[in-house]
This record gives C-alpha cells, sequence and structure tokens, in this order.
C-alpha cells in the first residue's frame, strides 16, 4: 500500500513538472501573440483569422514573420528558459513543489485568460453558432450567370480592373463623405467625383460594403468577380488542397474567357499566397504575372525582393508594357492588377512616397498610391485602346491595419473605394446606392456594355440598373447574418473532396 502511494506521489509529482514545462512556454506564447495579433489585425474576425491560419507561408510577406518571432516566439523562449533556470537552482529546496503548484496555476489562468479574451473579441460563440446553422440564404438569392442569359455588344470593350489593397472611402476628409479631418486620397477621391462610384449627384464619394466571408484579399476577389462570400466547409485556404477551385460556378473571368478575351492577372506579390493562382488559372485561365514570373523572366535582378515582392511602381510599368502587347492584339483584353504597397501594417515606403502627412507613414502611402495610380490612370487615357476600355478602380476589402482609422467615429459607415471610369453604361439611379463587393460582379460586365438578363448575378446586383441590391432589400446586418451561416449550396459548388490527400495531412486525419 505504501508502494502504491508512494507511486502515486511520485506520477504527481512528474505530471505536474511536465505540465510546469509545457505552460511555461505556452503560456507566454498565447499571451504575446494575443497581443500581436490584434495590435496588427485591429479588426480581425473569426473567419479572417481561420483563413490565415491554413494559408501557407508561400508568399507571405517575410517581415511579417520576422516581426512575430521577434515580438512573440523570442520572448516566449527567453521566459522559458528563465521559468526553467529557476526551477533548476531551487529544484532541492523544501518549497519546491509548492512554488511549481503555485507558478504552474498562474501560467494556466494567464493561457485561459488570454483564450477567453480572444474567443470574447473575435466573436467565437456567434461564429461557432453560425457555423453550426444552416441557411437557404444564397440559395433563395443566387442567381447562376450560368444559367442567365448575357449579351455582349458586337464591338467587346477591353476591361482593365484594378484590386487597390486596402483603399477605402473613409480616407477622404469629411466634406467629400471620409472619415477623417484631412485628406490623404485627394487624387482618387477627384477620380471618384468626376467618374462613377454610384454616389448620386453629390460630391460626397460612395464605396462598396466588404460583407462576411470577403474582408480578405483572397476573399475579396472571390466575391468581386463571383459574386459570393469565401465561406465553405472546410474553411479559407484548405481549397489549395483540392484539384479545382469551386468547379461549379461561372465568374467573371468564365464569362470573359467564353467571349474571347485575353485575360492576364498581374500582381507584385506570388500568387500561390491565399489560392489567387489556382483560382485565377482555373476560372478564365489568366496568364499569371507575379513576382516569381518577374524573377524568372528577368523583369527584375535574380535577387531582389521587398515587401511582398515588388513595390507597385513597378507594378506600373510592367502594366504599361503588358497593355500595350495586349493592344496589338485582335482580342479584346482583360488585365487584373492588385496594388500591395498599401498592405498594413503601415505600408511600403518606396522612393516616389511624400512626407506630406508628416511621420503618418500610412497616409503617405495611401497618398503615394493615389498619386501613382492617377499618373496610370493619365497614361491609360493617352492610349490609343482608351476609347474602347472600361476601367475599374475597386479597393478589395476595408484595412487591416491597427491604428490607422481608430480616430474615425464608429457611427461612420466604412466602405471599399469604387471607382468606374469610361463605363459603356449609365446609372439609371441618381441617388447614392448601398451596395457590396458582391455587387461589382454583374456591374462590371455591365460596364462593359453586356446586357444581364434582371440585372443580377451571384448575390450582385448591376448597380448602372434600378434594381435593387440585397443589401438595399435586406439591410447589412441581416444579409451578413446570413452569410455567416453554413449553406449547402456552396458546399455543392465547392465539390471538396474532404479525403484529399493533402487536406488529410493537413488535418492530421492520416496514418
Amino acid at each position: 500500500m505504501k508502494t502504491i502511494r508512494k507511486g502515486a506521489r511520485y506520477l504527481a509529482v512528474a505530471a505536474d513538472t511536465i505540465l510546469s514545462v509545457v505552460f511555461a512556454f505556452l503560456a507566454p506564447l498565447l499571451f504575446f501573440s494575443g497581443g500581436w495579433v490584434f495590435r496588427t489585425w485591429n479588426h480581425l474576425s473569426m473567419e479572417e483569422l481561420v483563413f490565415h491560419l491554413k494559408t501557407p507561408l508561400e508568399g507571405t510577406n517575410t517581415a511579417l514573420v520576422r516581426e512575430y518571432i521577434l515580438e512573440c516566439l523570442l520572448p516566449s523562449v527567453i521566459i522559458f528558459l528563465l521559468i526553467q533556470i529557476f526551477f533548476f537552482l531551487i529544484r532541492k529546496k523544501r518549497f519546491f513543489h509548492l512554488t511549481n503548484g503555485i507558478l504552474l496555476t498562474v501560467l494556466i489562468l494567464i493561457s485561459l485568460g488570454t483564450l477567453y479574451a480572444a474567443a470574447k473579441k473575435l466573436n467565437l460563440k456567434q461564429y461557432l453558432e453560425a457555423q453550426n446553422t444552416s441557411s437557404d440564404f444564397i440559395e433563395t438569392y443566387y442567381v447562376d450567370p450560368a444559367e442567365t442569359v448575357i449579351t455582349f455588344p458586337e464591338e467587346k470593350r477591353n476591361l482593365i480592373y484594378i484590386f487597390l489593397e486596402s483603399m477605402e472611402t473613409t480616407y477622404t476628409d469629411l466634406e467629400n463623405g471620409g472619415g477623417f479631418s484631412e485628406n490623404v486620397i485627394p487624387d482618387l477621391t477627384a477620380i471618384a467625383q468626376e467618374n462613377e462610384d454610384f454616389s448620386g449627384t453629390g460630391p460626397q464619394i460612395n464605396g462598396a460594403h466588404a460583407m462576411y466571408g470577403s474582408t480578405w484579399t483572397m476573399g475579396a476577389m472571390f466575391a468581386h468577380t463571383a459574386g459570393l462570400p469565401l465561406n465553405i466547409s472546410i474553411q479559407g485556404n484548405d481549397m489549395d488542397t483540392q484539384e479545382h477551385f469551386f468547379p461549379g460556378i461561372t465568374t467573371l473571368g468564365d464569362i470573359l474567357e467564353k467571349e474571347g478575351y485575353t485575360q492576364t492577372l498581374l500582381i507584385g506579390s506570388d500568387a500561390t499566397f491565399g489560392g489567387r493562382r489556382l483560382y485565377f488559372t482555373e476560372h478564365g485561365n489568366y496568364e499569371i504575372m507575379d513576382y516569381p514570373y518577374a524573377i524568372s523572366c528577368g523583369m527584375l535582378p535574380a535577387d531582389y525582393y521587398v515587401w511582398w515582392g515588388y513595390e507597385d511602381y513597378h507594378l506600373f510599368d510592367f502594366a504599361k508594357e503588358k497593355l500595350l502587347d495586349l493592344s496589338s492584339q485582335e482580342e479584346p483584353f482583360h488585365l487584373t492588377m492588385l496594388t500591395v504597397d498599401t498592405h498594413f501594417e503601415d505600408g511600403y515606403v518606396c522612393e516616389k512616397c511624400g512626407s506630406l502627412y508628416g511621420d503618418n507613414q500610412y497616409a503617405n502611402v495611401m497618398a503615394c498610391s493615389g498619386r501613382q495610380l492617377n499618373e496610370f490612370l493619365q497614361w491609360i487615357q493617352q492610349q490609343d485602346f482608351y476609347e474602347n476600355t472600361t476601367v475599374v478602380l475597386a479597393g478589395d476589402h476595408l484595412t487591416m491595419d491597427s491604428d490607422f482609422c481608430e480616430n474615425v467615429s464608429e457611427d461612420y459607415d466604412r466602405k471599399a473605394y469604387t471607382a468606374y471610369i469610361n463605363p459603356a453604361a449609365e446609372a439609371e439611379l441618381h441617388t447614392e446606392r448601398m451596395y457590396s463587393t458582391m455587387d461589382h460582379f454583374p456591374t462590371t460586365l455591365a460596364a462593359l456594355g453586356a446586357q444581364i438578363e434582371g440585372n443580377r448575378l451571384g448575390l450582385g446586383t448591376n448597380l448602372f440598373s434600378s434594381e435593387p441590391t440585397l443589401t438595399e432589400f435586406l439591410g447589412l446586418e441581416e444579409m451578413n447574418q446570413e452569410l455567416q451561416k453554413k449553406s449547402e449550396l456552396m458546399d455543392r459548388m465547392a465539390d471538396i473532396n474532404e479525403n484529399s490527400e493533402e487536406l488529410m495531412i493537413r488535418e492530421g486525419r492520416m496514418p
């Protein structure tokens, strides 16, 4: 009996020691990681977190990885080692077990407290409830482009679609419809006012709401071009474990490919990141011109790498060369671009950036981006192909920068920037429209002069028409609530292979 009690005490001590070692590293790592994540992604949502946790590191901004190592991993390792040294020094003291128990309790409380605070900030309860609730919302309102009559004009227009990283209408001043006291995007403000942003007749600019499932770059690009949220059974970027990316849907790229367009995706980062390469290759057979492409083709030196790949001024230079090449061909062309300098945190200061806004780096980068876009647009307007070309400037989503919008009123309605330039359509309504980034899908086709039966595709509405958008019809809150829920239609269209070998390995289901 005495031997059994002694063995039990030994096992208890061993268990406490093992737990102490584990939590000596886990507690500080959770604590530092939680602080870093919410400083870096101030408005992080649960679906974004799930998406990025499943995103492969390939193509990730190395500065972000270094920052995490320095601010989270390194201090956690240091604290872990200090605790182990402390335990080693007192290992033979009579109060060792008491101290070990107290410290273990503190470490567990820190871990649980950090997890609780994170769960509350991320609205984990609401997220889990939505994930376990089915809705026929998408099935009810989805308009299948494959079953919709879309008629193009005999002479097809070219399309230049520019995704503007993290660009919001918020950045202009209050007088022009923004949330800032000082306008940090004067060039883009003027562009929106001089062209179509569906703001009506007033001077205040208007933009698109980023709905659930479209608040990060891949989700946004999917929403803009497919009229759907990226909300699926396996979550986030596990789509890269699949052989296909939503083979059951028809997107902007699919429609334009069928109409004979030559299509190109031009970005200054690695297209593999976020599943962009798979999506744009599968839907529209785009030529992918990304950072690895630029290096492999000698467009940049082999060792060139800044920020996420290369700066936007290189992007615009490469775009000019590509546009001249595309315009010399007989087929209509579609060039999609994605800027990157305005990515969080604080953006990238290139050699063209000034310091008009003092030490506010992100404001200077935003202004620089707007100025470069304006210069690029002016160049386009001087080219022979411009007369038959429509240009769309669209913020992909709201910024994830931790503090740039901290002084903006909570009552202010933040929207992604919008401007349709040289469209082959006129708005039937001259009032301010309420719309989402999913409305860009049919609106872009209408801007090319296409006639869309019913003026709706996906969950989007042609904004040039008088047809109400779903956000106008249902309201933002109700629509967002429904988009969070599981959709059988989305699962069928995604055609997920739950037993793909790569997915099983990633989920730890392989023997």
